[in-house]
């Protein structure tokens, strides 16, 4: 069965005023930065998701903690320049945990070609893969965050 929405999600992870970033060479559009992200898979929970992108893309551990933000591409408000799939993405607070330091995989994504931290004062400097570095720079002086309510830790809660 095809939806018509594919769901990603993704981790955002600020160290000392710095962000980590995962760096594509674009076909087209040339030297593109992003936050670890990708697809979900079947089976797999949308804080999973996050965990195996973070470690398929930036070789880390993390701990996923609240969402962030939730940035959605619709391809026929955008003359499709990402694309003909509609796309909803859900961006979490993570932190880096079992002391995994960030590197380049082993096996990276096409077009792939590094792993970096960037000062936060340097994303508007930078070309993102969506253009979300200013929400990025005013969601770490702002910090809101949205509650990710999962169905399955509900009745949890009350017992």
């Amino acid at each position: 069965m095809q939806f018509h929405i594919r769901v990603r999600a993704g981790a955002i992870i600020i160290e000392n005023n710095k962000i980590l970033l995962t760096v594509y060479n674009d076909p087209i559009r040339g030297i593109v930065y992003d936050l670890p992200a990708g697809g979900t898979e079947p089976n797999e929970s949308i804080t999973d998701t996050v965990k195996r992108e973070a470690k398929e893309e930036a070789c880390i551990d993390v701990e996923v903690g609240p969402l962030a933000f939730v940035y959605e591409y619709v391809p026929h408000l955008n003359l499709e320049k990402f694309g003909k799939i509609h796309t909803l993405v859900m961006m979490f607070e993570c932190r880096i945990k079992n002391h995994t330091t960030p590197k380049f995989p082993e096996n990276p994504d096409s077009n792939q070609i590094d792993v970096k931290w960037l000062p936060l004062s340097e994303l508007q400097n930078v070309e993102m893969y969506a253009n979300i570095g200013s929400y990025l720079q005013s969601y770490t002086i702002n910090g809101r965050n949205i509650d990710l309510i999962e169905e399955h830790k509900l009745n949890q809660a009350t017992r």
